[in-house]
């Protein structure tokens, strides 16, 4: 496999993907570290590669014994080329403010509901998965708030505000999103939740945050007796009512995501829908877990190669995307 020199900035990226051959080495070098390609029907190693027609060829006999370097990747079965997916990648992975399938549409030369339909895959892509929890022994404290994500009632039609207050079952009408800071890790978790029921919460904070966690939050029901569970979390609230933050005692650093997130899906993306919000919440996480700090100096070079080796083993259909029919592959 040919050495791989990365490029630096987009300008470097779009002429260094020009060249398809170049992509399919990128991508397969990301897919297969050690430099042994894999066949993704049955698991053979020995898959020597066809220069001729750009693909591999499994030793055994079976179907699909030939295949593409987007085969078992969000790419499958797409016919937009390989350099139009990457420069998508790149922009999403590195723009702070995400971008908006319009702009892809005008950049790349693609219909905007195909540029829709990539940035919904690319987002897929970006999930990564957790793999240990936050805070705990090793980690610090933990900053936990949820927020609200919807237009303004009064902005609305009367008729999509009663739809909207009838499906999430909530007197705003909007979505709750909840999110989990480590702020010693500096990393963020966050999902779209149904409601602030006490079980609801807590659920979550038991499968993520680890024993002997400090916990800060604002003074919700929902968190009330954190402190008496079995994990012996040590639990302290703010009461906005009267302050914003009480020495090592806030959630500003949680709320300073959030106004990220906001900021992208009411400048950028002005309206998502709740049954996608999910996805869009997913892509903040990934900008804001791998951005540029003093002890991880990540550039976008670095977030474009983290994105691309995240591409294996997730598959989004365009029924799966618009509800037609349930995913086949969940996020990881």
């Amino acid at each position: 496999m040919r050495q791989i020199v990365e490029p630096k900035t987009l300008q470097e990226a779009i002429v260094y993907f020009a060249d398809l051959d170049t992509c399919i080495h990128y991508l397969a070098a990301k897919r297969w570290p050690d430099g042994v390609a894999v066949c993704p029907t049955c698991g053979e190693r020995d898959v020597p590669y066809v220069e001729a027609r750009r693909l591999w060829q499994c030793k055994r006999r079976h179907p699909k014994c030939q295949f593409s370097v987007k085969v078992g990747t969000v790419f499958e079965d797409s016919p937009i080329a390989l350099s139009k997916w990457l420069m998508a990648m790149w922009m999403v992975a590195n723009c702070k403010n995400g971008v908006s399938s319009w702009e892809i549409h005008r950049s790349l030369d693609v219909t905007q509901k195909t540029a829709w339909f990539m940035l919904h895959r690319i987002r897929l892509a970006l999930e990564g998965k957790a793999s240990h929890h936050l805070g705990g022994e090793h980690g610090g404290p933990v900053e936990i708030d949820e927020t609200y994500v919807g237009g303004n009632r009064r902005n609305m039609h009367a008729s999509r505000r009663l739809k909207m207050q009838r499906a999430m079952k909530d007197e705003a009408g909007k979505t709750i999103v909840m999110g989990i800071l480590d702020r010693d890790l500096r990393q963020v978790r966050a999902k779209v939740i149904p409601n602030v029921k006490r079980e609801t919460l807590q659920a979550e904070i038991l499968a993520n945050v680890g024993r002997k966690s400090e916990i800060y939050t604002d003074t919700l029901t929902g968190y009330d007796h954190l402190g008496r569970s079995e994990q012996e979390y040590v639990h302290q609230t703010v009461n906005h009512m009267l302050e914003y933050v009480r020495g090592q005692v806030h959630t500003q650093g949680i709320e300073n995501f959030w106004s990220l997130l906001k900021r992208g899906l009411k400048g950028t993306y002005v309206s998502v829908e709740p049954f996608h919000l999910n996805r869009y919440v997913g892509e903040q996480i990934f900008r804001y877990n791998n951005r540029a700090t003093r002890d991880n100096p990540l550039n976008d070079s670095d977030r474009f190669a983290l994105a691309v080796s995240q591409i294996v083993g997730k598959r989004l259909t365009y029924a799966e995307l618009t509800g037609k029919v349930e995913e086949t592959s969940q996020p990881f």
